[in-house]
């Protein structure tokens, strides 16, 4: 008998199945019920809300102390909270860096803090030895000037990579576009204004964002309510502090038609491109579940969504296309985006605007629905298994005032949202027409672009979404301009005494020590030259040489630790033996170089003449300070098989060499890599072997 019941089991859901007509779509089941305990909220006698979620599953708790203060208009120190945030935790009066980060280790615990927010994770049992740790960062950060200098540092060096990212270039130009000056979202970080931001302004800042007065308190965890209020008692009650900073200039800036915003990222192969505006709407609405399921139907949802079918699977302009709704309590936007080819960017931007336009026109049809509602059923359940996501859901309803029910009722009211209700939506909040078309890439692109402009002028903006000042015609000719650069470089009055000086120099040996983010030692570069027209270069650290080259007046090469050794060609030679002297621009209208003075652009603030020249093989750019003439940025752009390689130069710090202006500030950009250059030594006229660049 017990054989023939497992026989029976096995053979159920076989025979059941032979019975189903599956031509007719299930219909989909009651949506469960999602038992969310209420979090207990309870305030103290200094302003803080404490809100806990007990969970009693492992042994740890988290403090999350979260500020309530509206963020504060920088101006002309646009990037303070940033530099605010990353000292946080930089040492207090009690304990240095190193001696806290010990500390925090010894017992297993995570600290962090940002711009304004301190957040801890520890073992229950060292819950009081935590605390006392988050709580001498709260009260007793001391903001030390070595540490202030070193986040300020590694901010120059990212700002420099923003120049070449052309992500980061589209979200500042997103910001700018979406936001009124007056609103600080409107504020980018640019190297002028991280100048501007001292020690005491990050003094100021701490004081007046981190206030108990309106703060909120979430604690999860193994822990309970009695232990959490004498907790709070112990460490928290005696803080003190002003009311909350409120900022009343929180405003969008609502589009009106299509404007299209345009930054210039020379020798780019593909552009960037997000269609983006404000919206009105702030977390917790009650159409903020059905705003996700239309994103996800739009192209939130992976390859199944509108803008991936169209853009990625019919068109193959992308990789992907992707939007989104950002939902904040000081400014929501949507974007809708992605990566293209240059040839068919003006395509991608339309059919973009297409499938935005079509969400209000044509209904999601049930299939679509249904995928759509049922994945993100399922990623909701998958995150109540995170207590962090309880507490997330339980300041959310505390602060935003919603019903203690909204997220035990979340799939109940997910499971109702229909096709009526996305289209609904889709009117509400989706336009194709009253849109910011932000496009990063190539100039040779920016025609295509005119026609998505209402007014017919697209607005130019730089790297950091500051206007651009229009090219105006140079006041001098481009061979007037290099003869002032060489005047300028070798301190002379007039040429014939500045050739008499360069004749001097025999050799040339410079060595630079470099650093990047994603190298976790400095590297030494070192160049050298020798009159007319040797020259060799190498890159090592730590014993290695990675990579090195040189040109010996008739042949030459380059080797490096992956590639091994590859001669210059042919072509190579002959146009290196042309380019003669320690300053070859000397040599521009004699060596074939392809040379022209595009006018005056404002870089960062600064006039700069546009020197654009190639040697037939690659485009270069150089930009020399209007008022001392010196060199101050080389860009410039090669096709190395079907991909061009684009690499920017900037120089700074000049100081006199033996009687010659020398960069001793220098910084490399690579694709997403930065290596920031400090020049050790500079040696004129000693012997030099170019044997080991070999």
């Amino acid at each position: 008998m017990k054989n023939l019941i497992i026989i029976l089991v096995a053979l159920f859901p076989a025979l059941v199945w032979g019975q189903i007509d599956r031509s007719i779509r299930p219909t989909a089941g009651p949506a469960p019920t999602i038992n969310i305990k209420n979090s207990e909220v309870f305030k103290t006698s200094n302003g803080i809300t404490v809100i806990l979620s007990e969970n009693h599953s492992i042994p740890k708790v988290s403090f999350d102390l979260v500020m309530d203060s509206d963020p504060i208009l920088e101006k002309e120190k646009a990037g303070l909270a940033n530099i605010a945030g990353e000292m946080i935790k930089s040492g207090t009066s009690n304990r240095d860096k190193d001696k806290l980060d010990n500390e925090i280790d010894y017992i297993g615990a995570s600290l962090s803090a940002d711009q304004n927010s301190i957040f801890l994770s520890c073992l229950s049992k060292y819950t009081d030895k935590g605390l006392e740790l988050m709580t001498d960062i709260l009260f007793n950060a001391n903001f030390p000037q070595s540490e202030f200098d070193r986040i300020v540092k590694q901010y120059e060096s990212g700002l420099k990579a923003q120049k070449s990212n052309p992500g980061q270039m589209a979200n500042s130009a997103k910001s700018k576009a979406n936001f009124d000056n007056s609103h600080p979202y409107s504020e980018i970080m640019t190297e002028e204004s991280l100048k501007n931001i001292s020690l005491e302004d990050v003094n100021s800042y701490f004081k007046t964002v981190f206030t108990p007065k309106g703060s909120y308190l979430v604690v999860v965890g193994d822990i309970n309510l009695e232990q959490t209020k004498e907790l709070v008692e112990k460490y928290f009650v005696s803080w003190d502090g002003p009311a909350a900073y409120v900022n009343n200039t929180l405003k969008a800036k609502p589009a009106n038609g299509g404007q299209v915003y345009f930054v210039n990222k020379p020798g780019a192969v593909q552009s960037v491109v997000s269609i983006t505006y404000p919206i009105d709407v702030i977390p917790g609405s009650k159409d903020e579940i059905g705003m996700s399921v239309l994103n996800n139907l739009l192209g939130g949802s992976g390859f199944g969504s509108r803008l991936m079918q169209n853009l990625r699977e019919d068109k193959a302009y992308t990789y992907g296309c992707y939007s989104g709704f950002n939902i904040d309590e000081n400014g929501s936007t949507f974007s809708a985006g992605g990566n293209f080819r240059n040839d068919v960017t003006d395509s991608a931007i339309t059919q973009i605007l297409y499938e935005i336009g079509r969400m209000s026109k044509e209904a999601a049809t049930d299939e679509e629905l249904e995928l759509i509602k049922s994945s993100m059923a399922g990623s909701f359940a998958r995150s109540l298994e995170r207590p962090q996501t309880i507490a997330r859901f339980a300041l959310k309803v505390t602060k935003y005032n919603l019903d203690k029910d909204y997220y035990t009722n979340y799939l109940k009211n997910l499971a109702a949202v229909n096709k009526d209700d996305l289209l609904l939506l889709a009117k509400k909040y989706l336009s194709a027409e009253n849109v910011n078309i932000i496009v990063v890439g190539n100039e040779s692109i920016i025609n295509n672009l005119k026609p998505f402009d209402s007014n017919g002028k697209i607005e130019k903006l730089d790297a950091f979404g500051a206007k651009v000042v229009e090219i105006v015609a140079a006041d001098i000719t481009a061979d007037k301009l290099i003869e002032k650069y060489i005047l300028s470089v070798t301190e002379s009055s007039s040429m014939k005494s500045a050739k008499k000086k360069l004749k001097k120099i025999k050799s040339y040996t410079k060595i630079s020590e470099l650093s990047a983010e994603q190298i976790p030692f400095p590297l030494q570069m070192t160049d050298v030259w020798i009159t007319p027209n040797k020259e060799g270069n190498k890159m090592e650290a730590q014993g290695m040489t990675f990579n090195k080259s040189y040109f010996d007046g008739t042949s030459g090469g380059s080797s490096s630790m992956q590639g091994g050794k590859v001669k210059l060609s042919d072509d190579e030679i002959a146009k290196k033996s042309k380019s003669k002297g320690l300053f070859p621009e000397l040599n521009y209208s004699t060596s074939g170089m392809i040379y022209s003075l595009k006018g005056i652009e404002t870089i960062d603030g600064n006039p700069m003449y546009k020197l654009e020249y190639s040697d037939g093989e690659s485009s270069n750019i150089d930009y020399f300070d209007k008022t001392t003439f010196l060199k101050m940025q080389t860009i410039s752009t090669k096709k190395q098989g079907d991909e061009v390689v684009s690499t920017e130069m900037t120089f700074s710090d000049y100081r006199d060499t033996e009687g010659i202006m020398m960069p001793y500030s220098v910084s490399l950009a690579i694709g997403p890599m930065i290596l920031v250059g400090t020049v050790k030594e500079i040696k004129i006229n000693e012997k030099v072997n170019l044997d080991s660049f070999k």
